[in-house]
């Protein structure tokens, strides 16, 4: 598993509450819903590789 960085950040309530709702809903920590969305936005995006297996570690996410 690749070396996982810790910083602060700071959101506004309405987005927070929303992100929370969000993980809820798909069963994950905030934490890894974040996680979750900036990966899936950098992916779209073309800034991010593909995992080599083909397969999203989305779901290794705590």
């Amino acid at each position: 598993m690749a070396a996982r960085k810790s910083f602060a950040l700071r959101i506004d309530q309405k987005t927070f509450d929303a992100m929370q709702r969000w993980a809820k809903d798909d069963l994950r920590s905030l934490n890894a819903q974040i996680e979750f969305v900036l990966r899936e936005s950098l992916r779209k995006s073309g800034r991010l590789e593909q995992p080599e297996s083909g397969k999203d570690d989305s779901d290794n996410i705590e």
